[in-house]
């Protein structure tokens, strides 16, 4: 399973209105685990950026005056994600803005990416099935999740991307162990081995049954045992 996270940064909020991307930031994860493969660019959007954006990303039209245009670095992005399952905060966002760009190039159709990636995977939409009522940015997310973001002073597409891949495996823990038992156990289970937990110096939890546990479990058994007696009690 390939998987590609991935954030953007563009010059306002909505393609419909002539904004642009000006900065792609990918992670590559190959079934869930981290390849070092990334891709990463600054796009010239030929229009000025927002001040608004300005101020969430740092970006200036200054710095990216000599950067190429989307259609100078669309086949090398569309060859890093191609076949892949996009992981985005937000991904309607995210991949609204690459299909309109990719639309703008001559030949390509409106649904612009369809071509390249399988499907989006929208984190944002995770977390608020996972945690309603709390809050569910990015920063949020790293703070309640222990994925340090220190460095974060502006929103950066690649470093933002980098932390997502932290925030998406904490969050998606339980996918991780389903892989980890399927290379470590034959058996396919999804829980960690005794040896598991030796190498990486875990302690199991051991959860002992309450009084009034013990005494509900044996009048469970007791009505049983008025059915039918149970095979344990033949032998």
């Amino acid at each position: 399973m390939r998987q590609i996270i991935l954030d953007t940064e563009t010059t306002g909020l909505d393609p419909s209105h002539g904004h642009r991307v000006i900065e792609i930031g990918c992670v590559e994860m190959v079934n869930r685990r981290l390849t070092n493969r990334t891709f990463h660019v600054y796009i010239n959007p030929e229009r000025a950026v927002d001040p608004e954006a300005i101020s969430v990303h740092g970006i200036t039209d200054e710095f990216l005056a000599d950067k190429p245009n989307f259609a100078g670095i669309a086949s090398e992005f569309i060859d890093f994600a191609q076949g892949a399952e996009l992981i985005a905060h937000n991904a309607s966002f995210d991949v609204g803005f690459l299909n309109a760009e990719l639309a703008r190039i001559p030949g390509s159709t409106s649904d612009g990416g369809a071509h390249a990636w399988r499907a989006a995977v929208d984190t944002l939409a995770l977390a608020r099935e996972k945690r309603p009522g709390k809050r569910n940015s990015l920063d949020a997310l790293c703070r309640d999740y222990k994925v340090d973001a220190s460095e974060r002073k502006l929103h950066g597409a690649l470093l933002d991307a980098e932390l997502l891949t932290h925030v998406y495996l904490a969050m998606t823990r339980e996918q991780s162990h389903m892989f980890v038992a399927k290379e470590a156990n034959p058996g396919g289970t999804r829980f960690e081995s005794v040896r598991q937990l030796e190498v990486t110096g875990r302690t199991p939890i051991v959860r002992r049954a309450s009084e009034d546990e013990k005494h509900n479990h044996e009048r469970l058994l007791d009505a049983m045992r008025e059915q039918h007696a149970p095979l344990w009690d033949q032998g």
